[in-house]
Order: C-alpha cells, then structure tokens, then sequence
C-alpha cells in the first residue's frame, strides 16, 4: 500500500487537509459547524435546476450539508474513492448500499465473521425486505464462487473482522465478484485506510463506521460509503436503480447522467432523501477532527495491541488470541500483505475458564471501560457472547468466533505497560473465580 494515493499528497497531509478550506465568509480555519437545515437559493431558476440535480448545492441538511461534505470528501480522498455518502451510523450505510443494489428477492453473500449486528441485519432485518444472505467462511473464498446466484447482488466481507482478527483475501473476493459481474463491499472500520485501502487491491464499495477508529474518541455517531467510481454499473441488468430511468427525477438514469458519480450521487439523491439517515453536522465536525490524528493514533493502536497480544498468548489463564499480528497467527502473512503498517487493535481471546471466567474479567478490569464499541483512545473490553452476540445461538457465536469463552479487547492509546497491569490483575480474579 503506499502512503500516497495518486501520487498526491501524503496519507497524513490528506488527513488534515482534504475536502477543506477557509471559510470563505469569515477566514475561520477549522471547518464550520453548519447547524442549518435548509439554505436560501438564489432564485426559482436556481431552485429547479437544484432539484433536478442540475446544478450541484446544498437544499435541505437530510440531503447535504456543508459540514457532512468536508468529511466526505476527507474520508474519499483517504481511501482513494471518488466519493462519498455520510450516515447516521455504520449500520445506516451498509442498508443505504443495500438500498441501492438490491431489490425483492435479491441476495448478497457475505463473511461469517463479522460484527454481531452485522450478522442479525443480513440473516434477520434484510427478510424484511424481501433480501436473502448466505454467510460464508471467509478463510475459503472458493466457496463464495460456488454460491453466486443469478440473483446475487454483491459480495460482502470486512478488511480486518471485529472481534475476531480474520483478515479477508481482498484481491480474491474481488476476483470472484468481478467474475459474477457484482461489486466487492469490503468494511474497513477496523483496519482503516491508514492500515488498509481495499481499493487498491480491487474493491468497489468501502463501508465505515466512523463512529470508531475515523472519528476516535467514542463521542460521535456516524457511518460512510465510499465508492471507487471504477465499477461498471452498465455492464448487466443487475443494477436498475443506477441504470434504469428514475420517475422521481423525470426519467433520469444515473449511470447515463452522472458516470463514475452515479452512485455517489443516487445515495445523497435517493438514499439520504427517502431513507433519512443523515449525519449530524455536529457528529461530522468531531469527525472531521478525529481524521486529523488518525495515522498518529492508529500506529500507536497498533503498537501497543502486539505488545498485549504477546502477554496475552503466554498467559495460563488463557487458551488463544486471535490477533493477526502474531507470528503464530494464520493471518500473519495476510497482515503482511494487506496492513503491514499494523494489525489494528481489535481482538478477541480465549478463556480457559468459559463463559463465567469472561465475565469475572470484565467486571474487574479497572483501566479498561466496559462498553459496546471500539476504537476509542481508551482501552475497552466487551463480552460478545452476553452483549453483541447474545442474539446468536451458541453454534452461530462460535461460527462468528465470538463463543462462549471469548473476551474481546479494544486497545487503546494508552501506555501498554499500564493496560497490561490491568489485564495481569483482572486475570488473576478471573483465574480464582
């Protein structure tokens, strides 16, 4: 991966940089905090041809906002996109591309190991809509080949899976979805485009949830799709609400119209206007703040996981780790091919004492904050198995490596000799117990 996409300016100037400028009425630096819902157009002329997407500008703030386009923008230019949609969260931007490419009685196949919610969204609330999932082992890529459908729409993995460390063969999924003529979806929340830029290795459509690593400091809800503008949506009937005339813009097809933006523009147009699920301008600005220091801290995520990974692997109370940045890790030669910058920070261990002794070591961590999220500059633990994975029966739990005996630990930015006192502490109760 190199550091500069395009040639152009480097990954941290990017961070700081891109999408932004001063304010044109003012000269303030940082970006404004727009907190406006709608903007006065110039005149009739003006406001027609905005709702005809003739001309590019700000309408009404569940569409765009000024603030929300600045992080756009970041968020493209650090995956090397050619643009963006913001969402109310994670989970909003993986229904607003499902929105997109599915219809009744569409399928998507997708990883087993992914985000407990993940897992409930695709095999319960995509019914709803009449959408079909097949979950599949993502060690074996192959096997997806042999599940593709006539109506299969996309596939789906994560970059770095939470809680489980999997690292997914990008450029082989990317091979098998292209071969069906569908796009690759990979989410990145974990590894970020700091650690990871799945466009590079033939991804399509990047999803984030930038309530974690992107915007840092667990205060700020938000999700984003990212689209490589290099799919070509024309190339089968799969896709009409790219490709298909649109009745709510008088007959305008968006692949026609607006090419490699199509999708960009149908999320903002169609997506945010008829599903809602817009971000805060405010939740975008600590965003938009969070990208400023997101390869300072990543890197240091990064350092001090390995350092507990390794206390952790040689600890008695302890039957594995799954963090890819082992060299006992399976996934150590993918970590190396696809983040080798770092293995993230997100993983999940192994107790020997099961169910009661995951819950004896979160009660009595101290350092660490017991919560459901990751990505914070704070250490944070969780215990899948009785919080994010509790919809799950215990074969789905141990599919998607969040079993019964599973901890999973968020690394933060603190100094690891301090996170490891704690672990050292809490496993010693949780041995006892």
């Amino acid at each position: 991966m190199t550091d500069r996409p395009n040639q152009g300016p480097g990954f941290h100037t990017l961070a700081v940089h891109a999408g932004a400028s001063p304010d044109p009425a003012t000269g303030a630096r940082a970006t404004p905090i727009y907190q406006t819902t709608a903007y006065v157009f110039d005149d009739a002329d003006h406001a027609a041809s905005l709702f005809n997407l003739q001309t590019y500008g700000y309408i009404y703030s569940r569409l765009t906002n000024p603030t929300v386009s600045v992080l756009e923008e970041r968020i493209a230019a650090l995956e090397d996109g050619k643009g963006a949609i913001a969402t109310a969260s994670g989970h909003a931007a993986q229904m607003l591309i499902s929105f997109v490419l599915m219809q009744p009685g569409a399928h998507i196949l997708a990883s087993n190991k992914l985000y407990g919610g993940s897992l409930t969204q695709f095999t319960n609330t995509f019914k709803k809509f009449g959408w079909d999932a097949t979950l599949l082992d993502p060690d074996n890529p192959a096997d997806f080949r042999q599940h593709i459908r006539p109506e299969t729409k996309a596939i789906f993995i994560e970059s770095l899976a939470n809680p489980t460390g999997v690292i997914a063969d990008i450029a082989a999924f990317a091979d098998i979805a292209h071969e069906a003529g569908i796009p690759l979806i990979v989410d990145n929340t974990s590894a970020t485009p700091y650690l990871c830029r799945p466009f590079e290795w033939g991804a399509d459509i990047i999803t984030h949830s930038t309530t974690k690593f992107l915007s840092g400091h667990g205060n700020a809800m938000g999700g984003m799709v990212v689209d490589s503008g290099k799919f070509d949506w024309g190339q089968n009937d799969k896709f009409p609400s790219l490709t298909r005339p649109e009745p709510a813009y008088h007959g305008l097809t968006f692949y026609e119209t607006f090419g490699d933006l199509a999708l960009t523009v149908h999320g903002h147009a169609i997506g945010l206007r008829d599903l809602g699920a817009t971000m805060a301008p405010m939740n975008a600005y600590l965003t938009i703040t969070g990208c400023e220091t997101l390869g300072l801290r990543v890197a240091k995520h990064c350092e001090n996981a390995l350092a507990v990974a390794q206390y952790l692997e040689a600890h008695p109370a302890v039957n594995w780790v799954s963090y890819p940045g082992l060299k006992s890790s399976k996934y150590y030669d993918l970590h190396q091919k696809y983040m080798p910058k770092g293995a993230g920070s997100v993983f999940s261990v192994s107790l020997k004492g099961g169910y009661e002794a995951g819950l004896k070591l979160v009660d009595a961590l101290e350092l660490f904050s017991h919560v459901a999220n990751i990505g914070d500059t704070r250490s944070l633990v969780i215990h899948p198995a009785s919080t994010t994975h509790r919809q799950l029966d215990e074969k789905a739990q141990i599919a998607s490596g969040a079993g019964p005996d599973v901890v999973r630990l968020s690394i933060g930015i603190e100094d690891a000799a301090d996170i490891i006192a704690d672990l050292d502490q809490a496993l010693a109760v949780a041995m006892r117990a």
